[in-house]
């Protein structure tokens, strides 16, 4: 999933996208209302994190230009409790409001009920559930499961494997599983993928029979069911 936040003080910018991130989600930082607004408009963001009160443009206006052509579910933060400013918030298009200072729980918890609201209206919502032979993977509860063995899985583990498992068969190669789980061009000096896949396959596959990751030489990995051979 990726998120956009659009927040003028930097400290809490940077508090937020560490923790975003170690929650599994990419997110890009603006610090201003011209630049989140040019983002938004640009890319597709799953949500944004819109806060009120911005530099160049506030962020009423952006919502405003935002909603003229794009529906991405729009939180919004500000420092003020005034019930004006929640009103008009909500009556300019914002999904959600949150008045700061919050808790990074509880705005964790309102950006998936955002998500979920979005999948359901889904007309072909992605399963919540993924499975390989014994393997299961819960993406909303973030739990992974083989032959009813839970796996202690870190958070780049957790989304390398619900890659694998979405494109389940398919060939993926380094370059794309470092874009989509790292957010980073691959460097051929770099070993962060190779890593990631032997570790996540002690996990996986080591403990168990049949294994699921396979290597396909010169060009990346496939998680599958083989019989063995």
């Amino acid at each position: 999933m990726r998120l956009l936040l659009i927040e003028d003080e930097a400290r809490l910018a940077e508090y937020l996208r560490k923790g975003l991130s170690e929650e599994g989600y990419t997110v890009d930082v603006a610090g201003d209302g011209i630049d989140g607004l040019h983002l938004a408009m640009e890319l597709d963001y799953d949500l944004i994190i819109l806060d009120a009160m911005l530099p160049g443009i506030d962020g009423f206006a952006v919502l405003a230009a935002l909603r003229q052509s794009k529906s991405t579910p729009v939180l919004m933060l500000t420092a003020r409790s005034d019930v004006e400013d929640r009103v008009r918030g909500l009556q300019s298009g914002a999904d959600d409001y949150m008045i700061k200072p919050f808790a990074f729980s509880e705005i964790v918890a309102r950006i998936q009920v955002q998500l979920r609201r979005v999948s359901a209206h889904q007309t072909a919502p992605e399963p919540t559930v993924l499975k390989a032979a014994e393997l299961e993977v819960d993406l909303i509860r973030r739990k992974a499961v083989r032959a009813g063995v839970r796996l202690d899985l870190t958070v780049k583990e957790f989304n390398l494997l619900a890659l694998l498992l979405r494109r389940q068969g398919e060939v993926l190669s380094r370059t794309e599983l470092a874009s989509k789980v790292w957010d980073m061009n691959f460097d051929s000096e770099t070993n962060v993928v190779e890593v990631a896949v032997r570790r996540l396959r002690m996990k996986v596959d080591q403990p168990f029979p049949l294994p699921l990751i396979h290597t396909v030489r010169g060009i990346g990995y496939v998680l599958e069911e083989r019989l063995p051979s």
